[in-house]
Parts: structure tokens; C-alpha cells; sequence
């Protein structure tokens, strides 16, 4: 097997979770030239990877289609031995099932799925289910007829840039806070992380996100000398790197969280209105999932997050700051 290329055009969660495969991939076949597509604005996740061979991007927001019938192209030249798709949408099996590769591999989730030489159901766990997979246990699960038990961990790889670029942050005792979250419901309510800043004077706190996340940065670093507005001034692996560093993350269920299990960061993932058995917990060493401590019965009230709560209460988002602070003893 010469030549591979691993799919997930998702969001930058999925992406991170998706190293796993390329881990073991090159674990398998280490003389393999592996590639990997993703969505536009992902791909500074692979930059200068130590074995990746190429990282094709697929513009999702400006003539997605277009651009997709270019990839499948440039996917047929290449000649795939092996392509494996982690994404489980119609789009995304097109270029997987036409892709000319000798064998093709993803979830069953789609109707072109039946044009794969091997494909896998790929299903969430419940409240409560002693039987979930994470969501990276899924993923390996596709390429079990390659190895008996697939195992591997998301990786990331910040450059020696990366790392000096964050020299500056790193001289004394710090945590990190990502407060943002795309969806309302899987986004802590700031009163909760205001009032961990308030009871964390004594250490400094650096606030971590995209550009679009300064603003709620900056009302939470409101009248606090010890927090520091990170949110939008670092790249996915300088970020990565400097939590690798803290002594604690604080995140939501969100890719940040996700940054934490690739670096082997320490982190406290709070889960709102989704649930762990979903299988996109935290896999550091050091980690821990915070819930409310009732759970509310509708909870989950959706798989991805949603705008709003839809029995305008968001009891779920009831976290004692106790509990957080526990985490720093």
C-alpha cells in the first residue's frame, strides 16, 4: 500500500479527533505517502507535519460544488490505494466511492456507502449507556481489517515556531479558559466563568478562541489584571501548545477540548446540553467531564447544540464553580 488519503471535511473538532487514524495509518505503513483532506480553514492544523505528503482543502463556501468536482479529479490522478472517509455525508462519499481507489472504506451512513469495499455503522451512545464508543474508537473502527484492535490517540504537531511563539506566555503558573462555543446551549454561561476568574486571582489566566470570541474575551477579562485576551492572536497550534503547558483547560464540549487530547493537556470539559456518551469526551491523561449536578430530564435536548434552550431555563448550564476550582488542587 503506497499511497493513502483520509477524509473529514467537518469542523475542527472532527478534524483534530480524525489524527487518530493518520496515527495508526502511519503506525501500519510507515513508507506510506498519506494525505488528508479537509474543509478550508482546517488545514493550518497539518502545518509541516512530519509525515503527512499533502493536505488537499476543499472550499465549502464559495462554489462548494465546483470545487468538489475539482477534487474528485485531482483525487482520481493521485491513484489512492486506500481511501478512507470519516466524514458520513453524500458529498464527501462521492469522492470517496469515485475516487478509483483499490479499496474505499467509511461509515454506512449514506446511500453511495453501498459502493465502498468495506464500510462500518457509525452510531452515538445514549444517557446512560455503559456501551458507547468514543467517537475516535468509531473512526479506528474503519480500518480493522488492516490491524485486529485498532489504537491510537489524536496527535498535533506545533512547529518549534509555534512553541517559541508562545515562550512569552508560559514564564509563570497559568490555566486557560475557551469560553465560546458555536452553539448557545453547549457554551457556559460567562457568569459561571466570571465568578472561577474571581476565585482564581492568585494565577494567571489566559482566555483562548477564534477573533469572532474576543469580545466575550474581553467582557470577562473586565477589571481582572491577572487574565489576559488570547482569543484571535494565535494560530490552532500555538494554541495547542500553550495548553499543553497550563496547569489546567477549562473548555466546553468544543474543539478546544479537542486541542487538549491531541497535546496530552490537562483539561475540564463542561457538557451543558450534550453528553459524554456521544463519545467526544476528553482523552488526556488528565481530565474530567463537569455536568450540572441535576441533570434535567431533557437532557440532551440535541446531538449538536442548539441556539437557544428550548424550555428557556438551560438548567443544564447550572455548573458549580466548586467543582472547576477542585480541579486546580
Amino acid at each position: 500500500m503506497k499511497k493513502i488519503l483520509v477524509i473529514q471535511t467537518a469542523f475542527i473538532g472532527d478534524v483534530i479527533l480524525a489524527t487518530a487514524v493518520l496515527e495508526q495509518l502511519h503506525q501500519l505503513v510507515p513508507e506510506a505517502s498519506i494525505d488528508v483532506l479537509v474543509r478550508q480553514g482546517n488545514e493550518s492544523l497539518f502545518h509541516e507535519h512530519p509525515f503527512l505528503h499533502k493536505v488537499l482543502v476543499w472550499n465549502k463556501k464559495q462554489r462548494k460544488y465546483a470545487h468538489l468536482y475539482k477534487l474528485l479529479k485531482t483525487i482520481r490522478r493521485e491513484k489512492y490505494d486506500l481511501v478512507v472517509n470519516l466524514q458520513r455525508f453524500t458529498a464527501s462519499a462521492v469522492l470517496t466511492a469515485f475516487s478509483g481507489a483499490k479499496q474505499r472504506v467509511g461509515f454506512d451512513s449514506n446511500p453511495l456507502s453501498v459502493l465502498y469495499t468495506y464500510r462500518k455503522p457509525h452510531r452515538l451512545g445514549e444517557s446512560g449507556d455503559a456501551q458507547w464508543q468514543h467517537e475516535v474508537n468509531r473512526c479506528l473502527s474503519l480500518i480493522d481489517f488492516l490491524v485486529e484492535s485498532p489504537n491510537a490517540l489524536p496527535k498535533l504537531y506545533p512547529t518549534a515556531a509555534d512553541v517559541s511563539r508562545i515562550q512569552t506566555y508560559v514564564s509563570k503558573e497559568f490555566i486557560t479558559i475557551s469560553p465560546a462555543s458555536v452553539w448557545f446551549t453547549k457554551q457556559t454561561p460567562l457568569k459561571v466563568w466570571k465568578a472561577l476568574i474571581n476565585r482564581t486571582t492568585d494565577i494567571s489566566v489566559y482566555l483562548l478562541g477564534g477573533s469572532s470570541d474576543a469580545e466575550m474575551c474581553e467582557q470577562l477579562a473586565l477589571g481582572n489584571s491577572n487574565v489576559k485576551v488570547l482569543a484571535g492572536k494565535l494560530s490552532l497550534l500555538e494554541s495547542a501548545a500553550l495548553m499543553q503547558q497550563a496547569k489546567m483547560n477549562f473548555t466546553n464540549d468544543s474543539a478546544p477540548l479537542h486541542l487538549c487530547s491531541a497535546m496530552n493537556a490537562p483539561v475540564t470539559a463542561v457538557f451543558c446540553s450534550t453528553i459524554p456518551e456521544f463519545g467526544f469526551g476528553p482523552l488526556a491523561e488528565n481530565c474530567e467531564v463537569v455536568q450540572s449536578a441535576e441533570k434535567p430530564v431533557c437532557k440532551p435536548c440535541g446531538i449538536h447544540g442548539l441556539a437557544q434552550c428550548p424550555k428557556g431555563h438551560f438548567k443544564c448550564g447550572e455548573i458549580e464553580v466548586d467543582r472547576l476550582l477542585a480541579r486546580l488542587k
